[in-house]
């Protein structure tokens, strides 16, 4: 973001801030309110008991962060984070309560909701921003049972009252939160009250108007999002698909674009996803839920195999036999600022459904510590110089110095790949560029490697490293110049490598929302010797212990 942009949208915070907080502005958000709601949605997605069970205790878990209330709803904590207050006062958890399927985690779910309304009703620039209004309204209306069925005359006016008001100040704002897929998650939302709410209809209309620019700026024509993280994919095709449904149940026709863009997305998200069902770690993702993913895409409905290659999102998937590889050959865009990670060449390596080669994954909580070091090119199993992150992220969340040009080429013969790929993501700091090529055999038992560092003449340290699952055991061989690994079912697996030293560390895996394990890496370092310097490496299987 330049600088006279940042200031204008600082500008235009205060004069919302300005605006949006008068008890005048509240008073234009009032109308007639609806006695019943037009339409009741059905959530598709299943929520859990165990987190319904803890909220009817006043236990709070979100975003890493858990707070324990007594008796009066946490709304604002002190000590959590953004996210953690998103999630709150998002309502999501709503479907967890609803799991419980009993009557008093219903009628903790009606007073946690009048509670919100008497306490946080007012406008914030936070829990009133364009995506998490959008998902408070859905969260609302997919449970309106919850909230509705059993609740007094009074109760149920507030309710409907305050749907009908914060749809009207969606109506006007939509568009003015935050970039990328918050946007669709807003649009969502306001469809969603448009047909819920009686006499919207016309708001439907709009809302598809507003629905299909965006999809067509932010899916790409390979099927990626333009975020370039498999967690983002996953969530905006849960978006659209329950968007589509939604319309479907409410008899009411999806625009085409709609229809095309969960087409192309769900090959891609097929292409993210590791033999264990769970996606690859890109770009502040973790795991997921392979459960999941699989009924996002069969509420989808879509019948589109991975590809090999995602050349608008740039990645490249190698498949051979029992062994796969994803690689992230692409470059940060503008408008994936907010999940990129500095991990430009970096890959990821499973056979079946053990996951061997990993990045590290993404905080999920608010500790910033915690969230730069897993954007940190160090946590990603690609080459640094000096330790310096490849990607700069700016004090205002925009991206400064990193890989601006990355050029990938791919062949393929009788069952061999090939993936040829550069970065200059150092080329400001060091001159250097990274040339990283892999090649897997048709058995899928060898991966080979070549690191070739060139360019500049600055005395620098390089480190590749390779982080392993937790699942993984590693040791060094006999020599002292190579790794054995150990996977979970003890296949073994062997790497060697030459032109650099070759250790052990210690690594943490971020992988599973919520936890941090121990693990290890491998790391291959040396000095730069001038010119081009090249490191070859090679991870091959040999027999599993019986």
């Amino acid at each position: 973001m330049e600088a006279g942009q940042h200031g204008l949208v600082k500008a235009r915070a205060t004069l919302e801030g300005a605006l949006y907080g008068t008890a005048l502005y509240r008073v234009s958000l009032r109308g007639k309110r609806p006695e019943a709601l037009a339409f009741g949605p059905v959530d598709p997605w299943p929520g859990d008991a165990v987190r319904g069970a803890a909220l009817l205790k006043d236990v709070y878990g979100f975003a890493g962060a858990t707070v324990t209330a007594n008796g009066s709803p946490p709304w604002r904590p002190d000590g959590v984070s953004r996210r953690w207050l998103e999630a709150m006062h998002g309502f999501q958890w709503l479907r967890d309560l609803q799991a419980l399927n009993s009557v008093d985690a219903r009628a903790h779910g009606r007073r946690l909701t009048i509670d919100w309304i008497e306490r946080s009703g007012d406008w914030d620039k936070l829990t009133w921003r364009a995506d998490v209004l959008g998902r408070r309204l859905v969260s609302w209306l997919s449970y309106s049972g919850l909230l509705l069925a059993e609740a007094d005359r009074a109760s149920a006016e507030v309710i409907l009252g305050s749907l009908s008001e914060q749809a009207r100040h969606l109506g006007r704002v939509v568009t003015g939160g935050p970039d990328g897929s918050p946007r669709i998650t807003a649009i969502k939302g306001l469809i969603y009250a448009a047909l819920c709410l009686p006499g919207d209809d016309a708001r439907v209309t709009h809302g598809l108007r507003l629905l299909e620019p965006e999809l067509e700026r932010q899916i790409l024509a390979d099927g990626s999002h333009v975020a370039r993280s498999p967690a983002v994919q996953l969530a905006v095709f849960c978006d659209l698909v329950e968007l589509r449904a939604l319309l479907a149940a409410a008899r009411k026709p999806a625009c085409e674009t709609l229809r095309r863009a969960i087409d192309r997305m769900a090959p891609l998200l097929r292409f993210f996803r590791h033999g264990d069902g769970g996606l690859a770690l890109f770009n502040g993702s973790n795991e997921q839920d392979p459960e999941l993913i699989d009924r996002a895409l069969a509420l989808g409905e879509a019948v589109g195999k991975a590809p090999t290659s995602a050349p608008h999102g740039g990645f490249e998937r190698l498949l051979a036999q029992r062994t796969l590889v994803i690689a992230d050959v692409g470059a940060p865009t503008a408008l994936s600022a907010a999940h990129a990670h500095g991990g430009t060449l970096s890959f990821e390596m499973s056979i079946d459904g053990q996951r061997m080669i990993v990045n590290c994954g993404a905080h999920s909580g608010g500790d910033d510590v915690w969230r730069d070091a897993m954007r940190a090119t160090a946590a990603h199993s690609t080459a640094a110089f000096d330790d310096h992150n490849m990607l700069e992220r700016l004090d205002d969340g925009s991206l400064g110095r990193g890989p601006k040009r990355v050029i990938s080429k791919r062949l393929e013969d009788g069952g061999n790949i090939w993936v040829d790929a550069t970065h200059d993501g150092y080329r400001d700091i060091f001159g250097m560029t990274h040339r990283r090529r892999l090649y897997l055999t048709a058995d899928g038992d060898n991966l080979r490697g070549e690191e070739i560092l060139s360019g500049g003449d600055r005395v620098a340290r390089f480190t590749i490293r390779f982080h392993l699952h937790p699942d993984v055991k590693a040791s060094l061989t006999a020599d002292g110049a190579g790794a054995l690994l150990q996977l979970a079912n003890g296949e073994g697996w062997r790497m060697r490598t030459g032109g650099a030293a070759l250790v052990i560390a210690d690594s943490v895996y971020l992988g599973r929302a919520g936890e941090v394990s121990r693990t290890e890496q491998i790391v291959l370092s040396g000095q730069l010797k001038g010119g081009a310097t090249t490191i070859k490496w090679a991870l091959s299987k040999f027999p599993a212990k019986k």
